[in-house]
């Protein structure tokens, strides 16, 4: 058995014959290789294709990937093709490239081409030089139907009007001609060569902050060997951030220089860098928002005092993880006279310190939120911000904004009030210890003896929300969550299952219970803002579910309109029953009425199928 071939041998047969489809099987054979070598033919051959060397035409069918050469092959979905729609006819669409890893992509348009709301599909030689995340322009060339009859847009890229992937992550390989770098995004189907000279970073010194990890964790160079004692070699099987200086072109690869070295893949931390630069988050601060965040004071002036409401009497905590290291909410509850609750719930004013305008409010902009990982985070404001003077630390004097709210007995909003306050946190708190307290725990309602009966009364009053939740059909999954244990070292020691608690519930209320007064402040004032809606199901989809649920023995428990008949032929049928049951179109009817009672119903439905089982299965 002959050694299996190299990539430019398989790519040999292709250039002799660039207007030649080639089958699998004629190529095992053309190559001299052993049905037994197929599979691994097989893999060669996509790894061509992400390369965009070879295209895919079909099953197990491949020609030469360059756009002259590139054979028509009528696929199944070309059989019956149409004229391009009126809509389809346009200069140019614009809209986001979605990339594959076998090298073509499909277009999300900006605006739905006529009636359709399907995206384009791009073949790989249609690609040009766009890349996966790119805006790009697209010319549509045809308008096509499938074998189920349903119609599909195939375009062309024109011209690419912003780029999304500016860096890449990959691994570095030295390769006998080029030395490249394998991406691990693998809708980015091609390698990205590394001219000579480019293969190191720029000498830089870089302090890594692995607690709160908001700058990068890269080595940039840092001790690395020095230029006169470097060798090529030694950056094989190493994870390094690439800037693409050559875009890629229909028979060219991209090119770029090497700007950050992450050591192997299986060192601490380089996991969690590959994630920051494979998805792009910004972080690292700009020298302007650093030098803002620096001038923030640490302490609160009397001038920053005056208009605010002062809660610092009251014994209000702040109730978190026992890893947390910013505090941005503080709760308090209070029983009034005529036996109504008072529930304070505070939200550190980072507002008062991030002006709009400012480089850090354009900076938060642009990170939207912070990310965490299991080991550290990526903040969306500086340290100086987050864990400083916006952090509502025990026994110093914050700024918040309070939702004050009034809460009836059945757990009915009677009044609220939204001011501008400061207060004084009694108490850092965990779940844990909550949890304790509320348990009567001897050591921990010694400890905390002095706000054992406000923790009382704010279990009391979650239960009521909850209950109400209840009754307005609120959905509750209550799903035990993953955590990552780790070592002193930050190496990663087992994974235990979060304990949820009340103390997780009274917060979960509680919040639940601020947003509510808030939307409703804003909606009352007609004040523009941005939320989710949760769009009304296809009724088509509904009704497949119901007819899914029902072999179970589940229903939504909805009403359903009568079902429309239509006739097929016995072709259409076999081969449609053959791959699942049957189902029926819903004609003229665009929505059905489920609310969240029905969602409701059915989650309990399961649970209790769910808890019925459980208990026959427990051994006596």
């Amino acid at each position: 058995m002959r050694e299996f071939p190299s990539h430019s041998e398989i790519l040999k047969p292709f250039q002799e014959s660039p207007h030649k489809t080639f089958r699998l099987r004629e190529l095992v054979l053309q190559l001299g290789l052993r049905s037994s070598q197929a599979r691994e033919l097989k893999h060669a051959l996509k790894d061509l294709t992400r390369r965009r060397k070879i295209v895919y035409l079909k099953k197990s069918h491949f020609a030469l990937a360059a756009p002259d050469h590139r054979p028509h092959v009528p696929s199944r979905e070309h059989r019956r093709a149409e004229p391009a729609a009126p809509s389809a006819r346009r200069s140019t669409i614009s809209g986001r490239l979605i990339g594959h890893r076998d090298g073509y992509g499909f277009v999300v348009p900006d605006q739905p081409v006529g009636e359709s709301e399907q995206d384009i599909y791009i073949p790989a030689n249609g690609m040009g030089s766009a890349m996966h995340g790119d805006r790009v322009e697209v010319h549509v060339s045809r308008s096509t139907r499938d074998f189920k009859g349903e119609g599909r847009l195939e375009g062309r890229v024109v011209t690419v009007s912003e780029r999304a992937q500016k860096t890449v992550v990959g691994e570095f390989h030295c390769g006998e001609r080029y030395n490249y770098v394998l991406p691990f995004d693998h809708r980015i189907p091609f390698e990205i060569v590394i001219p000579r000279g480019a293969e190191w970073p720029k000498d830089a010194v870089h302090v890594r902050d692995r607690q709160f990890g908001g700058e990068s964790e890269g080595r940039h160079g840092a001790g690395l060997p020095s230029s006169a004692h470097r060798s090529v070699r030694e950056l094989e099987g190493l994870i390094v951030d690439v800037e693409i200086t050559n875009f890629p072109a229909p028979a060219q690869l991209p090119k770029g220089r090497v700007i950050e070295i992450f050591g192997r893949r299986d060192e601490f931390g380089v996991d969690v860098e590959i994630i920051i630069r494979k998805f792009h988050l910004p972080h690292r601060f700009p020298p302007e928002v650093s030098s803002e965040a620096s001038a923030a004071p640490q302490y609160i002036s009397e001038r920053d005092r005056a208009g605010r409401r002062d809660f610092r009497s009251l014994a209000i905590v702040t109730i978190d993880g026992e890893t947390a290291k910013d505090f941005d909410d503080a709760v308090y509850v209070e029983r009034m006279l005529d036996g109504n609750y008072l529930l304070h719930v505070h939200i550190a004013d980072v507002a008062h310190y991030v002006r709009p305008g400012m480089a850090l409010d354009r900076e938060a902009r642009v990170r939207g939120t912070s990310v965490y990982f299991p080991d550290r985070a990526v903040p969306m404001l500086p340290l100086e911000l987050s864990n400083g003077i916006c952090s509502l630390n025990p026994h110093v004097d914050r700024l918040v904004m309070s939702a004050l709210l009034e809460i009836d007995g059945q757990g009915r909003v009677v009044e609220y009030e939204l001011v501008p306050g400061i207060i004084r946190s009694a108490e850092r708190m965990t779940y844990t210890a909550v949890h304790a307290i509320l348990a009567g725990d001897h050591s921990a309602t010694a400890r905390y003896r002095d706000l054992v009966e406000n923790f009382r009364l704010m279990e009391e009053l979650a239960r009521i929300l909850n209950r109400r939740r209840d009754e307005r059909g609120s959905i509750d999954f209550d799903l035990p969550e993953p955590e990552i244990e780790f070592d002193e070292q930050g190496r990663m020691i087992g994974v235990t299952r979060s304990e949820r608690n009340i103390a997780h519930r009274l917060i979960e209320e509680f919040m639940l219970a601020a947003n509510e007064a808030v939307a409703s402040y804003l909606e009352q004032r007609g004040i523009p803002s941005l939320y989710r809606i949760h769009e009304k199901p296809d009724p088509k989809k509904v009704l497949e579910f119901e007819e899914i649920a029902a072999t179970f023995g589940y229903s939504l428990g909805i009403e359903l309109p009568a079902l429309g008949r239509w006739r097929e032929s016995r072709r259409d049928q076999a081969r449609r029953e053959a791959r699942y049951p049957r189902f029926h179109e819903i004609p003229g009817v665009k929505e059905l009425k489920i609310t969240p009672h029905h969602y409701q119903r059915l989650t309990q439905q399961v649970l209790d199928d769910l808890i019925t089982r459980s208990i026959h299965r427990t051994p006596p």
